[in-house]
């Protein structure tokens, strides 16, 4: 993997740039691997073609990385005049840290933590300066404000931004129940912004692996493995950094994440985890046999959605991982309505343009 090895790239051929180039957009890790190749000052080895699809990839992160610090200003402003703390999540976490994750890393939305008795008003604020909902249909509403860990995305009726407000960070129907008052006892206020906080070091590390693992569109799969990957190494030396994340996991209630995280970091990326660290997650794993099913899925699941990257079981593999997500996230009942419900509603709009494309 040239990530890993960014020296390797320089034994291409142009054809197997060419490749590269497509994987990479595909996994939205073009600009790290450019940023890589800056931060060694070797990019100008780089053949000229490839190098400008890189450098075009590493300008637009960071075009957007000023748009979203200008957008966390705004969204402080927005809440603060209502006296509401905002807690970064993700990528916006990295950038306004600084951290090298956020280093060539694209997004398009930032997400924040809000207590959740104060969400509506979270809301309503952000609606007075300009933010609109995305989801108008009734089901929709529902799903997200009786089930999800967040309110309907919104959208500023201007910028054109997006904003994703959670008050935890799984759902309130998912198997896991996850302590999420927990997380606010660790908040570490922002330098610089007055009533901005991230999450503890141990806590974001753990927010990223609950994400990863519980997601079942992948399509980002391989980038946020890197983001794990990148704050294990982050926080390596951060004191007592080791020494808590598994008792953490396990009083916010996401060991299971965690165990993934370490062990698919260590194994695709060679993340350096401590022995007692790996030993001690491991009392998470589910039975060898789920395991084994997990590992097959998950080997292939972690590779840029291209046609180069897939094997015989690539499709099988990501349904299988799709399926499970609804599965844990979900009671029975509402899950088999709602995936009747899709189903119904994906069948109506393909047969609505089938039939529009049958009167041109």
């Amino acid at each position: 993997m040239t990530l890993l090895n960014p020296a390797a790239a320089f034994d291409l051929s142009l054809a197997q740039w060419d490749l590269l180039i497509r994987q990479g957009r595909r996994a939205n890790l073009l600009a790290r691997l450019a940023s890589d190749l800056m931060a060694q000052g070797s990019l100008p080895r780089v053949p000229v073609a490839p190098r400008l699809h890189l450098i075009s990839a590493a300008k637009a992160v960071a075009q957007q990385d000023v748009a979203m610090l200008r957008e966390i200003e705004c969204i402080r402003v927005a809440l603060g005049d209502a006296g509401i703390p905002v807690v970064l999540l993700k990528g916006a976490a990295y950038l306004a840290l600084g951290l090298p994750t956020a280093r060539g890393r694209s997004f398009s939305d930032v997400d924040v933590l809000v207590a959740k008795d104060r969400i509506g008003a979270a809301e309503s604020q952000l609606m007075i300066h300009g933010w609109v909902g995305t989801h108008d249909d009734p089901y929709d509403q529902k799903y997200y404000r009786q089930w999800m860990h967040e309110i309907p995305p919104m959208r500023h009726s201007r910028r054109g931004s997006a904003i994703d407000v959670h008050h935890s960070i799984l759902p309130e129907t998912a198997r896991i129940k996850v302590n999420a008052r927990r997380l606010f006892d660790g908040l570490q206020p922002l330098a610089g912004m007055d009533g901005v906080y991230v999450l503890a070091p141990v806590d974001m590390v753990l927010h990223s692996a609950t994400h990863l693992f519980h997601e079942g569109e992948l399509g980002n799969g391989l980038r946020d493995l890197f983001d794990l990957d990148s704050l294990f190494r982050c926080f390596d030396r951060t004191p007592r950094f080791w020494e808590t994340i598994v008792d953490r996991a396990r009083e916010i209630g996401v060991g299971r994440p965690l165990f993934y995280a370490i062990r698919y970091a260590s194994r695709f990326l060679g993340t350096p985890v401590p022995d007692e660290v790996v030993r001690q997650s491991e009392r998470f794993g589910p039975p060898w046999p789920v395991l084994k099913v997990m590992d097959w899925c998950y080997r292939r699941a972690l590779q840029p959605e291209h046609a180069s990257c897939a094997t015989s079981g690539t499709p099988l593999a990501r349904t299988m991982l799709y399926l499970r997500s609804h599965w844990i996230r979900m009671p029975l009942p509402i899950l088999a309505y709602h995936l009747a419900r899709k189903t119904w509603l994906n069948y109506s709009r393909d047969s609505r343009r089938y039939h529009a494309n049958e009167k041109l």
